[in-house]
């Protein structure tokens, strides 16, 4: 990331509903500090691409466990599997063999129909890219998941209105992307993946176009989305230091698991807001 300085910031209510309405930003309970059960599990998870008479294996096997209310980054260099690993646990892809439990439910085995309706309701995506509709404004963007789960107009309106408020946008609900400084637009994508409260985030390199200041910025207020708002946050990364915010960090290398390892700077930027964990 190019170090350059940015006053892009935000933050996590110490609340979970927003002083003006009674609508919860997430109805999950805080997390403790002891972990229960598993939300994803990959087991022996193998993909495999056909490149006319050769086979591609972009996964070799791997096993990975994620618990509720972790905070796990997949790390590795360009190649070594980890876009793959990303779309098998944002339901975007099926392995080639292997299971993939996503709270219990084995999405080796369902239909893209049923992969699509899960993933509106388990699962929140932040890109790299930002992938906001350039034609709608921070509000209408973070509106839109909640279209596709037929949740009323109202209720669409004001619950946007908070996440927005909650990255400390609510004075830029009515700008288009074009209007907003990158970190702007990535907390809009934050906003967005909340939109139907899942359990889990999903991260695809959530810094990779932000400069330094600001992409450390939206690393901590994933840190205090994970630790106030019980979120499981999945991050790939190739960027070591961003990595080291999570709580776990595992290690992709040629399509396995080479290591598995905490992260270094997790603890501090949860505890970074006076107060630290809600108990």
């Amino acid at each position: 990331m190019a170090k350059k300085k940015s006053n892009d910031k935000m933050s996590v209510k110490g609340r979970n509903k927003h002083p003006k309405t009674d609508l919860p930003v997430s109805k999950h309970k805080s997390k403790s500090k002891e972990k229960h059960k598993h939300i994803i599990e990959l087991r022996d998870v193998w993909k495999i691409y056909q490149m006319g008479d050769v086979e591609v294996p972009a996964l070799k096997g791997i096993n990975i466990n994620i618990h509720e209310g972790e905070f796990v980054a997949i790390m590795g260099p360009s190649g070594s599997g980890k876009s793959t690993a990303m779309n098998m646990v944002g339901c975007l892809d099926i392995p080639t063999k292997g299971d993939i439990y996503l709270d219990s439910k084995n999405i080796a085995q369902m239909t893209e129909s049923e992969l699509a309706q899960i993933r509106g309701q388990k699962i929140g995506f932040i890109f790299q890219q930002f992938n906001l509709i350039t034609t709608l404004t921070a509000l209408e963007n973070v509106m839109l998941p909640m279209v596709f789960q037929d949740k009323p107009r109202e209720e669409r309106v004001e619950r946007a209105k908070v996440l927005l408020e909650m990255v400390n946008l609510g004075d830029r609900i009515n700008h288009k992307p074009t209007e907003l400084s990158g970190g702007q637009q990535q907390r809009v994508a934050i906003a967005r993946s909340l939109a139907n409260d899942p359990e889990v985030i999903l991260a695809d390199e959530p810094t990779g176009n932000l400069d330094t200041n600001t992409g450390t910025n939206v690393m901590e207020f994933l840190c205090k989305l994970n630790n106030k708002e019980s979120k499981t946050i999945v991050m790939v990364t190739h960027d070591e230091e961003v990595a080291e915010f999570a709580e776990r960090i595992e290690i992709l290398r040629d399509g396995e698991i080479v290591q598995s390892k905490k992260g270094k700077n997790h603890d501090a930027a949860c505890n970074k807001d006076k107060g630290g964990r809600r108990r």
